[in-house]
Parts: structure tokens; sequence; C-alpha cells
């Protein structure tokens, strides 16, 4: 039995790629488990300066594995996969390094909601986008309806979620749900590119950044501005920080080491 996850490490850069192309990647309790150990291993990595989801061959993630949603222990399997996928997604969502979604073929279900719940999305022109829930007669999970809403505004949300309007990765790009929309023969080079922008830049400040934007919707204005100043003047005493200085004066590509 081949491993439902592989955990590629390429300098700073971890991938999480999702591991069972046969089933389009589809979600079982297998996957969900380890989907849930890789991501609570990350914060322990102190080299680690980006993580991207993908998917092995021809889809980044088709949902739930359907099958299992069947017979007498349809509930107790949901229960062995909601459970940790959620986990997962809220460890992502906390990790102090940015987290890249890498999106070929289709992203349905959890897929499109791993997919857009990222800090950031690259996509192949081609990939496809549907939540899917609707013809299963059934509610997203693993934090869609947190992220559309957010991202795509109530009506598209609900377009999506009632209506079953699907995107393709231009679509996507154009509504602000991903952040770039490249050729499918493209998209593993263009994903590396990134990657590597993200893994070479100032890492605290990303997770802090992140962390900001995360918490905005929840905060009044004044108390965001006080979060902001607090975090502004914890990085004024960062390395990175002195770097970017001298090299913003000195008119030279900064050198980051992330700390």
């Amino acid at each position: 039995m081949s491993n439902p996850l592989i955990v590629e490490r390429s300098g700073a850069v971890t991938r999480l790629r999702f591991n069972r192309p046969e089933r389009l990647n589809a979600i079982d309790a297998d996957m969900a488990a380890a989907l849930r150990e890789a991501v609570a291993l990350l914060p322990q990595d102190p080299d680690l300066r980006c993580v991207v989801l993908c998917g092995a061959g021809r889809a980044f993630m088709a949902g739930g594995d359907i099958g299992a949603f069947q017979g007498p222990q349809a509930l107790a399997e949901i229960r062995r996969i909601l459970g940790p996928m959620h986990e997962a997604v809220a460890g992502l969502a906390a990790l102090p390094v940015p987290v890249l979604a890498s999106v070929q073929g289709a992203a349905a279900g959890a897929g499109l909601s791993l997919a857009f719940g990222a800090d950031l999305a690259i996509a192949a022109e081609e990939a496809r986008f549907a939540l899917g829930y609707l013809k299963l007669g059934t509610v997203p999970d693993c934090g869609g309806t947190w992220v559309l809403p957010r991202l795509l505004g109530l009506r598209g949300a609900l377009g999506m979620a009632l209506l079953g309007d699907e995107l393709d990765g231009r679509a996507a790009l154009a509504a602000g749900l991903v952040n770039r929309a490249v050729p499918a023969t493209e998209l593993e080079a263009a994903t590396e590119a990134l990657a590597q922008q993200l893994a070479s830049g100032p890492t605290l400040a990303f997770g802090r950044a992140k962390a900001l934007l995360r918490a905005a919707g929840t905060r009044p204005l004044p108390a965001q501005l006080e979060a902001e100043e607090a975090a502004f003047l914890a990085f004024a005493g960062t390395a990175d920080f002195a770097e970017g200085v001298a090299a913003f004066l000195g008119r030279r590509k900064p050198d980051f080491t992330g700390g």
C-alpha cells in the first residue's frame, strides 16, 4: 500500500503531496491521519520557511472518498476523516510560515477548501474548482464556509454552495481566489519559483503578517492598530528588519535569513 501523503523536503521548503492519484487524491481516513501528523510536526522544524500543498497525478484533490460514505460504518468513517482534516486545516492556518497551494486538475469539496484556505495559491489555467456538496445533499467542510465568503463575498460563495457554480483557473484568478494562473505545463516550475521566493523572504515577518491578516476580521480597528503597532515594534529589533533597512538605503536586494 502506498503512502497516502508524501512529505518532501527541499532546502527550506516542505511539500505535502496528496498521493492517491488513482482516486484523484480523494481523502480517506489514512490520508486524513497522515496529513494531521505531518502538519503537527511542521512547527518543530526551525529551518522551515515555506510549505507547499500539492497533489500527485492529474488532480489536486477531488474531495472525500465517497465510497467510504455508505453502509453502517459511514458515520464513524466520516468522523475518522473530518476530525483529523479539521485539525490539519487549523494547523496550516496557524503555521508561522507561508502555505502555498499548487493546484492542477480537480480541486473539489475539501480540495477546494484546502486550496483556497492556504495563504497563497497558484493554479493551472485548466484547473477546476467546485464545492460539489450539493450533489451529495450535504454541506461544505474543511473550512470552506469560512474562507469562501471572505475571498469571494457572500453572494459568490452562496452561488458555489447552492447553485453548484464551478470555476477554472482563469476564472479563479479573476475572482481573486488564486494568486497566479499558468498553463498546466508551467505549473511545476512556477510553483517552485514562487516557493523559493517565499522561502528567501523575511520568514518571521511573513508569519506575523499572516497572523494579523487572519485575525483582522475578529477585531475592531483600534484593537487591530494596537496589534500592528506591537508587531512592528517587535520586528524593529530583528536581523531581517536591519537587513531590509540597510538594503533599501544601499539600493541592493536584501538577503533575509528568516530571523
